[in-house]
């Protein structure tokens, strides 16, 4: 009698795992297309930084930095990695999109090691994402678009103090896709793994393919037979 009890307890346990299991991997899907949104800032990125306005002063902070996004899997998750290099305001970032908030969370590292999150959406095709600082009560802004067929990346730095309505703009940095200024990069090859503009060549089995980042090299690496058969399954028009 009691190893049917223990049987039947299993079963029930197991019948509340499954669905458990199902929605994650629904999330994970979820997650993944909606990041594809931004597949532009794939890539690597030489800008110039410094106050958001027409024109800077001479005593104005301006700077030089390289801006390199990538994605990043582990497993079924999916995210993309942000460093930058030379910068006078953040270090390093991950993006990744919540399911069931329906929106992004972009976790920056600024010059002095704090972790700042930021949430939001997109709007009009510019990433936007908003925090609050809990020492001064002031909301933090920051956003994110491409422009010029994918070969600008543009984001500015703006805060409201506690209580008011009018944003003020501290920072800009403008950003060039590296390789621009020496020729068009070829846009017909697409990334195996994540869909987007496929800059860098891969091999397997003697035949070659194109991923937009280390990440995605990485991946594709780990398991190429699962993306090259999910690739040629798209390109003849099948369902996975």
């Amino acid at each position: 009698m009691k190893r049917f009890v223990v049987l039947g307890i299993q079963v029930a346990l197991l019948g509340l795992i499954v669905p458990v299991l199902a929605d994650d991997k629904a999330n994970s899907s979820e997650a993944k297309e909606a990041l594809k949104e931004l597949q532009e800032f794939i890539g690597g990125w030489k800008g110039n930084g410094g106050p958001d306005k027409p024109r800077p002063g001479p005593r104005d902070p301006v700077w030089s930095e390289t801006v390199s996004w990538s994605w990043r899997f582990k497993g079924d998750d999916a995210w993309m990695s942000m460093n930058i290099k030379d910068g006078k305001i953040y270090k390093s970032g991950e993006l990744r999109y919540l399911p069931k908030k329906k929106a992004y969370e972009l976790t920056l590292i600024n010059k002095e090691d704090k972790k700042l999150v930021f949430v939001g959406k997109i709007e009009r095709e510019t990433l936007k994402l908003e925090r609050i600082d809990p020492d001064s009560k002031a909301t933090e802004q920051i956003t994110m678009n491409t422009a010029a067929e994918g070969d600008r990346f543009i984001y500015h730095v703006a805060h409201k103090d506690g209580g008011r309505t009018i944003w003020k703009k501290d920072y800009m940095v403008a950003c060039t896709r590296e390789g621009v200024s020496l020729g068009k990069v070829d846009k017909k090859n697409e990334c195996i793994v994540s869909g987007g503009l496929g800059t860098m060549p891969v091999s397997f089995k003697g035949e070659t393919y194109y991923v937009c980042c280390s990440g995605c090299r990485d991946a594709f690496m780990e398991n190429p037979e699962k993306y090259v058969k999910e690739f040629k399954d798209k390109k003849a028009g099948k369902k996975k």
